[in-house]
């Protein structure tokens, strides 16, 4: 099982930005587990969600030819709780982009609030792990998330903010 943190994209513009969703519903399961009776939606959670936006916004920006891996989190700051009812906006921007790697400045806002900064690395490991062998598919880049990308384009062509 795979678990997506964000629930679609609302921007996407092609090797620069892309911005999305996710919705905090009180059905999720580890949000009681986290703090019991105190439900929130856990930092790193936050972080994987930015990692899953930014890691999409890389993969694309490279036509998904390569194994894209989340290698380095450079920066995480919180600023404020996200709870139930809430709708996590992740902000990710490219910074540099090479054969090798690449880089990404990630703000996550609620309710026009900034929530967190997340800065992250990424590494193309095909182009970064010599000698060892991967599969040709690429693992990464499933179905699941390659469905969320679909979606986004199939309400037309260019940039559509939402």
């Amino acid at each position: 099982m795979r678990w997506i943190w964000i629930d679609r994209f609302a921007e996407f513009v092609p090797g620069q930005r892309a911005v999305a969703l996710k919705s905090v519903t009180l059905a999720e399961e580890h949000l009681h587990d986290h703090i019991p009776g105190f439900p929130i939606m856990p930092a790193c959670l936050l972080i994987e969600g930015m990692a899953q936006t930014a890691g999409i916004l890389v993969g694309e920006a490279r036509g998904f030819a390569e194994k894209v891996i989340l290698a380095k989190i450079k920066r995480a700051v919180f600023h404020r709780l996200v709870r139930p009812g809430h709708q996590v906006r992740h902000e990710a921007v490219i910074e540099h982009l090479t054969d090798a790697a690449a880089s990404t400045a990630g703000r996550i806002t609620c309710d026009g609030e900034l929530v967190g900064e997340v800065d992250l690395v990424f590494s193309h490991i095909d182009q970064n792990i010599s000698g060892l062998d991967f599969p040709e598919e690429n693992f990464v880049f499933t179905d699941q998330f390659m469905d969320l990308l679909k979606t986004y384009r199939g309400q037309g062509a260019g940039e559509v903010s939402l």
